[in-house]
């Protein structure tokens, strides 16, 4: 079994890495760090999602002479900056797109031009997607375009299972950084502190306990493993 995975340098998608080859998947990573628990073990390239002109030859080298990939995990993604929308400048909007959507078009683009066959492509989403809470600016726009662009290419990759997954409140950089912001100001901070949250070994292995789960809605759903 092959997996395909970005982002595995921290978090929730070195997490993912890991849980993929305790299952006996054979790992292709594309990222900008390795992690130590991951080196010898992972076919890996580096990769900058920010440099768009790298993204779509390397995908390719990486995958050269794969023909069929069990499952591909589409993790890499960036916060931004987290502020009032008039406050995030249209430059940090576009970094943040670039990595979140266009970044992916690319990978995308590549396995389907190599004439991979996929069976499963999960988009790592987010409540934020749907929910627009203040605060959440670029990261919110970046991934309900997300959303959109693997319902698009549901519509292209015949054979293809696309759902693009909220995988919760998951104990990452990220999200340590989101607690960091003014809960006055951004009411969701306060909610999401309160919350409860899973470690990213906690997240990795509900996820993939939950493919079977995610075969039964329509490819191109937007699913958030909360509500399943």
């Amino acid at each position: 079994m092959d997996l395909f995975i970005t982002g595995v340098g921290s978090g929730l998608g070195k997490a993912l890495a890991e849980e993929g080859l305790r299952r006996g998947y054979k790992v292709h990573a594309l990222s900008r760090k390795l992690p130590e628990s991951l080196k010898g073990k992972v076919n890996f390239r580096y990769c900058d999602l920010r440099d768009l002109e790298k993204v779509y030859p390397t995908v390719r080298e990486l995958l050269s002479g794969i023909g069929v990939l069990d499952l591909v995990i589409l993790n890499a993604g960036v916060l931004g900056e987290f502020g009032d929308m008039r406050e995030v400048s249209l430059r940090t909007f576009k970094e943040v797109m670039d990595v979140n959507v266009w970044a992916n078009k690319l990978i995308i683009d590549a396995i389907m031009d190599s004439g991979i066959k996929v069976k499963v492509l999960i988009g790592i989403s987010s409540g934020a997607s749907v929910n627009c809470n203040r605060g959440w600016g670029a990261y919110a726009v970046s991934k309900a375009a997300l959303n959109c662009l693997l319902k698009l290419y549901s519509r292209e990759m015949e054979g293809t299972h696309v759902i693009a997954l909220a995988p919760g409140l998951v104990l990452t950089p990220m999200l340590e950084e989101v607690m960091k912001q003014d809960e006055e100001r951004f009411p969701s901070v306060r909610r999401i502190k309160e919350s409860p949250k899973r470690t990213p070994e906690e997240a990795a292995r509900l996820i993939f306990d939950t493919i079977p789960k995610l075969l039964e809605f329509e490819s191109g759903s937007f699913v958030d493993i909360r509500k399943i």
